[in-house]
């Protein structure tokens, strides 16, 4: 994993830091697993904006990833580490023993020719996924499912990782990216290591118009509207805008919006840090 600065040949490159791209293999999707993607710019069924500053952006087709590995016990080789312009890790394709191929969020240090498996009794090593019934306490985790068999909806992003902290009967203890410790059942398969791209972070676009492109039109600060249009809207001049607040009235910075009945709130063992 690196990142490159540009040149200031031109000024949108001044500040430019873009993907090495080390770790990209090959850049032709496999045909079979590619699926259009229709965007909405935003509107709803009626044509009328429902969501504000989204619309244009480069063309993309979906890649079908496998978040269950539901094929338990059979070996599949690493055929390539692939860019995919709809999330922010990389993405691996896998060959599997019986013919099949899928698309696996890859994870960090995962090779070509590398060998994977799901399944109950198969080793902690990185890219395999198992159940954390089965995970020795203190590995580092990612793509983590919540029910058993959904498939993983937790720790996929660039860079993201969890780790199993205790077992407990039914239940596992996993300290999430967010840094809330949460109790997950010991049924769900997680997969071994960090999710790749870990520099991610430290992209700079360098322009407004990479926004664009990405599908995020430009945004009106809620301070410059007028009163009719948000809370924070109105005054004489550059006025403060009073307190932080969506156009809902909903205090932003530290205001929690997370209901006190909720019925997940007894699996959490310690909120996230403000």
């Amino acid at each position: 994993m690196s990142v490159r600065k540009l040149k200031p040949i031109t000024p949108g490159q001044r500040f430019r830091v873009v993907n090495g791209f080390d770790a990209i293999t090959t850049d032709k999707p496999e045909k079979s697993l590619l699926a259009p993607k229709k965007r909405s710019g935003g509107r709803n069924s009626q044509g009328r904006m429902t969501m504000r500053y989204k619309g244009g952006g480069h063309k993309k087709r979906y890649r079908i990833i496998d978040f269950k590995r539901a094929k338990t016990g059979i070996p599949a080789e690493v055929a390539s580490i692939q860019y995919d312009p709809n999330r922010t890790a990389f993405i691996a394709l896998l060959n599997y023993q019986d013919g099949e191929k899928t698309y696996v969020i890859a994870q960090n240090g995962l090779q070509v020719g590398q060998t994977v498996v799901s399944g109950d009794n198969v080793a902690p090593e990185i890219g395999n996924a198992m159940p954390l019934a089965n995970i020795p306490l203190g590995t580092i985790i990612s793509c983590i499912e919540l029910r058993p068999g959904q498939g993983a909806v937790m720790a996929r992003s660039a860079g993201a990782f969890a780790q199993l902290m205790a077992r407990d009967g039914k239940f596992a203890t996993v300290k999430l990216p967010s840094g809330e410790t949460r109790l997950i059942l010991v049924t769900c398969m997680a997969t071994i290591g960090v999710v790749s791209n870990s520099d991610h972070q430290l992209l700079v676009s360098g322009k407004a118009g990479r926004s664009r492109w990405l599908g995020r039109r430009p945004r009106t600060r809620p301070v410059v509207m007028n009163p009719v249009d948000h809370p924070m809207g109105g005054g004489e001049g550059k006025s403060a805008g009073g307190h932080p607040r969506s156009r809902n009235g909903i205090p932003a910075k530290g205001f929690r919006t997370r209901s006190k009945t909720k019925a997940s709130n007894k699996y959490i063992v310690e909120r996230r840090k403000k």
